[in-house]
């Protein structure tokens, strides 16, 4: 999708790794209020902010508490999302 690792959580995106920025996926009403925290900004690959995506920066992720924050916001965000059938004779592994 965007050149990065993903993780995945019941077929659904959580997170991943662009260049030296976390992605994050959270619920799309959260979205706005997790942009006032410090070193986010919205995920915009073609230009226009997707809604419930957002990098967050490396300093945003330094300590180990701080990317577990993250990450748990993400998963939680996926977990809570009914989980994606396995299509048959799909090519995704």
């Amino acid at each position: 999708m965007f050149g990065g690792l993903t993780f995945m959580v019941h077929g659904h995106m959580a997170c991943g790794v662009v260049g030296d920025s976390l992605m994050v996926r959270v619920a799309p009403e959260d979205g706005e209020a997790l942009l006032e925290e410090p070193h986010t900004r919205p995920m915009d690959f073609t230009g226009r902010p997707l809604s419930g995506f957002l990098f967050v920066g490396a300093k945003g992720v330094a300590t180990p508490a701080a990317l577990r924050k993250w990450l748990s916001r993400a998963v939680s965000h996926a977990a809570s999302r009914p989980a994606k059938k396995k299509r048959i004779g799909s090519r995704r592994s």
